[in-house]
């Protein structure tokens, strides 16, 4: 049975697991970065298989003009189970008043396909435009 917690404050090495199994290293090598950011996130909700972190979305903002979905990650041996979608679905229905919902990801069909299904449009099949800097 899985379980969703709104919490910041999640174990470390159950943070650096769940972000080593998708390959997500560049968070992974700064641990202490990436606690940080964590706790310092408008809201964190996160999925468990007992005492297993299993799923965590996150999102800062302001939490009334503006929703940044930061991060949705979810073990791979528990994709396609509906997990990632019931983290965006509850994250959403928190906010259900701001106007600007944004996220920034890789371009695969698989994950275009599962956010078009959670309502989001692709900056390039708009009338908007998508700028970033990375370091």
């Amino acid at each position: 049975m899985i379980t969703y917690k709104l919490e910041q404050n999640i174990d470390r090495e159950q943070v650096m697991a769940l972000y080593d199994s998708v390959g997500w290293i560049a968070y992974t090598q700064e641990p202490e970065r990436l606690s940080l950011a964590i706790e310092q996130s408008l809201t964190v909700i996160s999925a468990w298989q007992g005492n297993q972190l299993i799923g965590l979305i996150r999102a800062v903002g302001d939490g009334q003009t503006i929703l940044y979905i930061q991060d949705l990650l979810v073990m791979p041996e528990f994709q396609n189970q509906k997990i990632g979608t019931a983290l965006m679905n509850q994250l959403l229905a928190m906010y259900p008043d701001v106007r600007q919902k944004v996220l920034l990801t890789n371009d695969a069909p698989d994950v275009r396909h599962f956010y078009e299904k959670a309502g989001f449009v692709s900056c390039d099949s708009g009338d908007t435009v998508a700028f970033f800097r990375a370091y």
